[in-house]
């Protein structure tokens, strides 16, 4: 029997260089071709080290970004500046000393905050920046079996937002649904795999809704699905693979929700695939979740086989026994592919734990434990 094909991909953003740093982190007067060029040059760089390390499903690594959850408010109208509230998750609170050194003040941040009706006005921009991939692979003389492009879950960006304009929260996520709905659209007429990241529907637990009980979240994440749903309508299912997440901070993770608790609303979801952690302390035995409550037969599984809150890199042979406990929990190791816990840089001034150029290691020992794999699945 011919070994069974494990792709490889990852969860979105990855490493900047100094350059693109420094200009995302100074838009208020940047140089606009400057910056241009900068990320034109940054995407051919993820483009070409992707397909050095064997990258499958690749993407643009989220360069042109300064953080994965707020970009996108800059493609809808309705957004003003002003202090958005934050508060320390919950496994924080328990550690107020460490959480300080970790995230240091979280009061009165400055972000963006609705002040008026809700609509997408950034179709030039985001057609410009879908742009960018396709011109790195032909640049680069790179080829890769698919492409990838990320975008929040209205339930992503209600969480690092404000607003003064809706009466509810609820409100604000199906207006944000409903706005969203064309940056998804316009993603997935590229023929790229659309992906949602929708930490509200797992970190949620601990940070937005942290008073809630399990059951009062469980319901919460429903009508986050519900409102999801809404904005993917118009896309079909196997072009949408949905990300959960439990927060990409090394804290400890100890309030944090089992998936089993809530996977079954996950199930509700209008996609074809489900992203979700596996290589972390905290959950690497959540694939006995999909044993108890299997995936959707039409969907694939991409766990996160590496984890990105440690400078460790972790073994091939690590990799491939990650790899074959979520390829035996769904059945069949063609449905999985193998990825990451998270991004390796969601936010250009965050605690981004992994060094750039370990992380590059890891993805390198992504591949290599996939492909151990693929040889004893056999």
């Amino acid at each position: 029997m011919s070994p069974p094909t494990i792709r490889t991909t990852h969860v979105g953003s990855l490493p900047r260089s100094d350059r693109l740093r420094s200009l995302l982190t100074a838009s208020a007067d940047r140089d606009d071709a400057a910056f241009e060029e900068a990320v034109d040059e940054s995407v051919r760089e993820v483009v070409r080290r992707q397909a050095e390390v064997g990258i499958d499903v690749a993407n643009d690594g989220e360069q042109s970004r300064i953080a994965y959850s707020v970009d996108v408010t800059n493609r809808l109208s309705g957004f003003g500046e002003g202090t958005v509230e934050r508060a320390w998750p919950s496994d924080l609170d328990d550690f107020p000393e460490y959480a300080e050194e970790l995230l240091g003040d979280t009061e009165n941040i400055g972000g963006p905050v609705a002040t008026g009706p809700i609509e997408y006005v950034g179709e030039d921009d985001l057609r410009h920046d879908l742009a960018r991939f396709d011109e790195a692979v032909d640049a680069e003389g790179v080829a890769f079996p698919a492409r990838f492009h990320t975008a929040p879950s209205p339930g992503a960006v209600l969480r690092f937002t404000e607003t003064d304009y809706h009466d509810s929260d609820e409100e604000y996520l199906f207006d944000l649904a409903e706005a969203l709905a064309t940056e998804y659209e316009l993603i997935a007429e590229t023929g790229a795999v659309l992906q949602i990241d929708a930490p509200d529907l797992l970190a949620g637990f601990t940070l937005t809704y942290k008073g809630d009980s399990v059951d009062q979240f469980r319901e919460r994440v429903r009508t986050h699905v519900d409102a999801l749903n809404r904005a993917i309508a118009g896309i079909p299912d196997e072009q949408i693979r949905l990300h959960g997440c439990w927060g990409n901070y090394e804290g400890p993770h100890h309030h944090d929700v089992a998936l089993d608790e809530v996977i079954g609303a996950f199930y509700e979801a209008d996609v074809g695939g489900l992203v979700v952690e596996g290589a972390n302390p905290r959950h690497q035995h959540e694939y006995r979740t999909f044993e108890e409550h299997p995936l959707p037969d039409d969907w694939r599984l991409i766990p996160g086989v590496i984890d990105v809150k440690t400078n460790v890199v972790e073994h091939p042979e690590v990799v491939a026994e990650r790899i074959e406990r979520f390829a035996r929990a769904v059945g069949d190791p063609e449905r999985v592919v193998a990825g990451a816990d998270c991004g390796f840089e969601t936010v250009v001034e965050g605690a981004n734990a992994v060094h750039p150029a370990i992380a590059w290691k890891k993805l390198e020992a992504l591949r290599e434990g996939a492909d151990l794999a693929a040889e004893r699945l056999a």
